[in-house]
This record gives C-alpha cells, sequence and structure tokens, in this order.
C-alpha cells in the first residue's frame, strides 16, 4: 500500500516559561482569539497551512429541513452507552443529525462505507489517545458496520479495543492513553534525590521520553495512524499542582528545575513524535487531531457545570462563553492547539482541525443523559458531531490521494 506524504511547513513559537507570562498568555488567547467575524466561525486565526485545497476548517453549522440519512443508528452495539444520546432519549437527540458542517469554499463529501471499505482493504487503521478519539473509533465503526456486518473482534499491538472487517481484511483499533507518554505515582523515598530536596513528597511520575506501552508497538501494525492528547495536560482535578503535580523525567532523572505542565507537554510531544517517525516506514500515513473543545457552563465537570443548549452556539455565544470574564471556558482548548501546532512543524503529520468546527457545538453532548453523576458536556452523542469528524478524515485522505 503506497501512502503520498506530504510535507508541513516550521513555524517557531515560544512558550512562557514564568508563571506570570502563563496567565498572560491565558488572557491574550482569550481575548484575542475571539475577535469573530461573519466569515469564519474559527475563534482564532489560522495557524496551519492546509493541505488539502478546501480549508474544511473553515465555515458554518447549516440546519437540513429532514435528517441526513444516517451512516448508523442508535441501535449499533458499539457505542458506548452513556453516548447514545437517541436511546438514552436526550431531548434533541435526533436533530443532531440534521446539522451539517458547510465549509465557506467548498463541501465536505459524506464519508461513503462502502467506497471506505473497498478502498481501505488490507489496511490496518489506528486511534491513539483519550477518549475522545474513542469517540471517533466508534463512530468510524459504527459507520462501516452498517455497510459490512461480518467482523471479527481482536485487540491488535496492545490496543484497548479493536475488530477486523472480514470481507475486506480492514482492521480498527483504539489504543486508550492519556499523556502519550508512560506516567504512574512517584513518592520520595529515604534518599535524598533532586526533588526531595525541593519539598516534593509525592506526585506522578511523566518519563516524557518513554511512550505509553498500550500504544508503543501500533506504529509498527497500523499504515494509518490517528493521534490525539491534551485535555489530561490541563487537567488539575487529575494532576493536583500541590498534592499530586506533574514530576518530569528524562533519560530515568527528574529534569531541574521542574517543569510547568505545558512546557512538559512540549517536552513529551517533541520525543514522541520523533519515536513515531524513527518507527515507522514511508508506507505509514500520520494523522494529530487538533482538540476537541468542551462546553461547560455555570462551573467545571466537578463544579455543577452544566450543557443545557439545544442548538449550535452562534459565533457572539462562542465569544461570549469563552470569555476571560466567564472563567476562561475551554480556554486549554486553545492552548493545547497552539502546542500541538508548534511541535508538529516539519514533521510527517498531517493535522485534522476539529476545534474551528467542534466550537460551535455545545448542543451535541450527552449532557445529563450519560448516566454520569455529574452531566457530560465534554464527550459527544453517538450518532452525532464525531461523524463530522470522520467525515473530515476520509475527505482529508482523498484528497491527499492515498492509493
Amino acid at each position: 500500500m503506497a501512502l503520498k506524504l506530504t510535507p508541513t511547513r516550521r513555524r517557531t513559537l515560544v512558550f512562557p516559561l514564568s508563571l506570570f507570562s502563563l496567565l498572560f498568555l491565558l488572557y491574550s488567547l482569550s481575548f484575542n482569539s475571539f475577535r469573530l467575524t461573519s466569515r469564519s466561525p474559527d475563534p482564532s486565526p489560522p495557524l496551519v497551512r492546509h493541505t488539502a485545497p478546501c480549508n474544511y476548517s473553515e465555515g458554518k453549522w447549516v440546519l437540513d429541513p429532514d435528517p441526513i440519512k444516517p451512516r448508523y443508528d442508535q441501535s449499533c452495539k458499539e457505542i458506548y452507552k452513556g453516548w447514545n444520546c437517541i436511546a438514552n432519549a436526550k431531548s434533541n437527540g435526533q436533530d443532531l443529525l440534521r446539522w451539517r458542517w458547510q465549509p465557506s469554499g467548498c463541501d465536505l463529501p459524506l464519508a461513503d462505507p462502502v467506497s471506505f471499505l473497498e478502498r481501505y482493504r488490507n489496511t490496518n487503521i489506528g486511534f491513539v489517545g483519550d477518549s475522545l478519539n474513542r469517540n471517533m473509533y466508534l463512530s468510524l465503526v459504527c459507520m462501516l458496520k452498517r455497510a459490512s456486518s461480518e467482523v471479527k473482534k481482536w485487540r491488535p499491538a496492545g490496543a484497548d479495543r479493536g475488530l477486523t472487517f472480514v470481507r475486506y481484511n480492514l482492521t480498527l483499533a483504539y489504543h486508550r492513553t492519556y499523556l502519550l507518554v508512560r506516567f504512574g505515582s512517584w513518592s520520595a523515598t529515604s534518599d535524598s534525590g533532586a526533588l526531595e530536596s525541593l519539598g516534593y513528597k509525592q506526585g506522578y511520575r511523566i518519563d516524557v521520553d518513554v511512550p505509553d506501552q498500550k500504544w508503543a508497538e501500533a506504529p509498527k501494525f497500523h499504515h494509518i495512524l490517528v493521534f490525539n492528547t491534551g485535555h489530561w495536560w490541563w487537567a488539575p482535578s487529575k494532576f493536583d499542582p500541590v498534592q499530586s503535580p506533574m514530576l518530569f523525567f528524562q533519560n530515568g532523572v527528574p529534569v531541574i528545575p521542574p517543569l510547568t505542565p505545558p512546557l512538559g507537554m512540549d517536552l513529551a510531544l517533541k520525543h514522541m513524535l520523533r519515536y513515531i517517525e524513527n518507527l515507522v516506514g514511508p508506507d505509514k500515513f500520520l494523522f494529530f487531531r487538533t482538540q476537541s473543545p468542551r462546553h461547560f457552563e455555570g462551573g467545571d465537570w466537578n463544579a455543577g457545570g452544566s450543557c443545557w443548549r439545544d442548538q449550535p452556539l452562534s459565533i457572539d455565544e462562542v465569544g461570549e462563553l469563552f470569555s476571560v470574564e466567564r472563567n476562561g471556558t475551554n480556554v486549554e482548548s486553545r492552548l493545547v492547539n497552539q502546542h500541538l501546532f508548534e511541535a508538529l512543524k516539519g514533521s510527517r503529520f498531517h493535522i485534522l482541525d476539529i476545534t474551528s468546527m467542534s466550537v460551535f457545538r455545545a448542543d451535541a453532548h450527552p449532557s445529563t443523559t450519560g448516566g454520569k453523576k455529574h452531566e457530560d458536556c465534554m464527550h459527544w452523542c453517538l450518532p452525532g458531531l464525531p461523524d463530522i469528524w470522520n467525515d473530515l478524515f476520509v475527505a482529508t485522505l482523498e484528497t491527499l490521494q492515498i492509493k
């Protein structure tokens, strides 16, 4: 299988080291990134030069009079039950099928499952990342199962889940990883070390140059890979900066002085991109998906936040909701993307920009129907928005002339 690759042009971006500079960056990005125009729904200026003839990230959501003929429905058994908004009777679950993404200068074609299966016979496709990549993986699985239900479940190359479409020998797999790199609990020992001397007693050890073993073999197995990471790097509820800070290690020893999470992410991305590119041959095709936005209003996920809206946000609502005055809701998606774009310059990776189209879809989360103790305003309903992500994925594969 020959895969045509398109090189990406370099850019340089320097990120602040001090807490004051980071806070200033948060404010600047939050304020400047929402000077919106009626032409583009992207809340920030384009940061990458797209290789496809059409910039699919620039456009608007259009409500069709009738629902789009679904590529699959709530009966797909692969859907995680908390994301099955139609089966869970979410009030606008069916309406999600009526919203179509209309790019400014072209059309985004709907992925054709039969054509996809035929075109990618004898191909292995891996999704590597957090639960948002699982969202995308399950969407594609359900699309393809509607066209070919003869599947064999298995977990290739350490995958969390996967299956093969037997007739086509097409394998899809999801490799669950949060930071891409290995991490685990750390606590001080009786031996006086560099971290102990600085007053650290416990935290999480993040080895920036060691891949998480759940996906370390995936680049050898898969022909096409879609990576993501980001949310966990900005998750104080998971990595409390005082009680359980991220402590970064390189070459087996702690990085001194200790790094902030954003700088640790930069270092991890540098090592992981190099690891992947050194491991794969020229016939592999690599994607990195941008950050999936969250839409908690009135507080974060663990502080009473909700996503009650039943239709996409307007441009003005996006600006209001994501302003600094509203406590910087979703600010990490913009920051993560800045780090991703910088790290990916000059690499073999192609960027799947789903942030611009997704930022408006406050209506498309499971919300209270997800069955959790708190509202789910981070993951997405299925069928729903990740289907459009896969339309973008398939369209990009086509425009890049993968054969």
